[in-house]
């Protein structure tokens, strides 16, 4: 099974990174993996900023050299592991820009003249997203609709072909009661037997 794990968060250093970290060592013990590939936004220095004009248009984002690469990788993995905060209740913009410019028609879903639901092009794929946030774990359900869970699922993963969708949203990441460790170590042995 070919893994690639997007992570974005500014801070290596911070919970998100030892959400990465411990992802990794799962990923390490699990024999059925053979092989992991880290994609880090803020590193890589990803630009979010969607550039298209009278020479790059929108409908030919997907053939951007640019981007092959960042394609390449979402080609060649069968699951696609996503490490971010959730800011203002959805994760945030440098991964979205990403979303925006490698998620594109051409590549991740295609619309075929006179039908009304476009096909998606990920079929297949599993994706599992792990995110941290200040406040309780059920805020974005009770206050904000459930919001990250459908634009995730619904707005862009299922949109693009892949159905099978993991969410671990941890909330009150910020009280150091030794729930960090206990989630820490949940992400850790559920990579460990990941299939």
């Amino acid at each position: 099974m070919n893994i690639l794990v997007i992570y974005t968060h500014p801070n290596k250093n911070s919970l998100n990174g030892s959400f990465l970290e411990r992802t990794l060592t799962g990923l390490e013990a699990n024999k059925k993996i053979m092989n992991v590939e880290v994609l880090d936004l803020y590193r890589e220095k990803f630009n979010p900023l969607l550039d298209f004009n009278e020479n790059m248009h929108r409908r030919n984002m997907y053939k951007n050299p640019v981007f092959s690469k960042y394609r390449d990788q979402i080609l060649k993995a069968d699951t696609i592991i996503f490490i971010y905060p959730i800011w203002w209740g959805r994760p945030p913009a440098m991964l979205l820009g990403y979303f925006d410019q490698i998620f594109a028609s051409g590549f991740a879903f295609k619309q075929e003249p006179g039908k009304m639901l476009p096909e998606g092009l990920l079929k297949g794929k599993t994706t599992i997203c792990i995110s941290t946030m200040k406040g309780p774990t059920g805020y974005p359900k009770l206050f904000l609709g459930n919001a990250h869970k459908i634009l995730m699922k619904k707005a862009l993963f299922n949109f693009v072909g892949i159905k099978n969708i993991r969410f671990f949203e941890f909330g009150n990441m910020e009280k150091k009661e030794g729930s960090q460790r206990a989630k820490l170590q949940k992400i850790e042995n559920y990579m460990a037997k990941l299939v």
